[in-house]
């Protein structure tokens, strides 16, 4: 009997590496106690997830709804403008790879802060830009990066960015996530259209995005 029940032990140990090491191939065995959050309003949400995918240590991005008072909005009530709540990502990121200050200077390069509830051609509070920090070390970098542009006088008028605590991130529905790969088409001719790219280039120069 001891033959066997070494051998079962042994089987069951192999099997519970090889699960571990699955996950850790998957992507999603990453400790939740060593990852944060970061939520930003940057006018459409589609257009602001692209940026943030490819980022070494950025874990998730999911856009939804963020900033308002209607509890499980839906899209159509967020585009009327009703709710509060404005077009938002949600970053899941692990610190010890990517840093907050990094997240926060892809932000600032991917919207147009001179512009009062609005981004690019869609008009509304719900495409106003900002920044909804999760806590105080969050809440000092975001004041701190605001004020170095307002300071910088690199863009003309006032910055009108929001700087809020986080209230509770609504995941908007499943046809709107990864958007930019789902209808690749539509997102390109949008963003095109929307004048999004432009106007980037044109407030931060070299500094600007570069987006296929």
């Amino acid at each position: 009997m001891r033959p066997v029940m070494i051998a079962c032990v042994t089987m069951m140990a192999m099997a519970l590496l090889s699960s571990k090491s699955s996950a850790a191939g998957s992507g999603q065995s990453e400790d939740p106690s060593r990852t944060a959050k970061a939520t930003f309003a940057g006018g459409c949400f589609w257009c602001m997830e692209p940026p943030y995918e490819g980022l070494d240590g950025v874990v998730s991005v999911t856009v939804g709804y963020a900033g308002g008072r209607k509890k499980d909005p839906t899209y159509e009530e967020v585009s009327s403008g009703s709710t509060g709540h404005a077009e938002s990502i949600e970053i899941v990121y692990n610190p010890s790879k990517i840093g907050y200050a990094k997240l926060l200077d892809v932000f600032w390069h991917n919207i147009d802060p001179t512009v009062e509830d609005r981004q690019f051609c869609d008009v509304g509070s719900q495409y106003r830009s900002a920044i909804f920090y999760h806590n105080e070390e969050q809440k000092r970098l975001a004041e701190q990066t605001k004020k170095g542009i307002e300071e910088s006088k690199r863009l003309q008028g006032p910055i009108y960015t929001e700087i809020l605590p986080a209230g509770t991130f609504y995941p908007a529905e499943e046809y709107h996530q990864r958007y930019y790969k789902k209808n690749p088409v539509r997102y390109k001719f949008y963003r095109w259209n929307c004048g999004r790219d432009q106007r980037l280039k044109e407030l931060w120069g070299e500094s600007a995005p570069e987006h296929n």
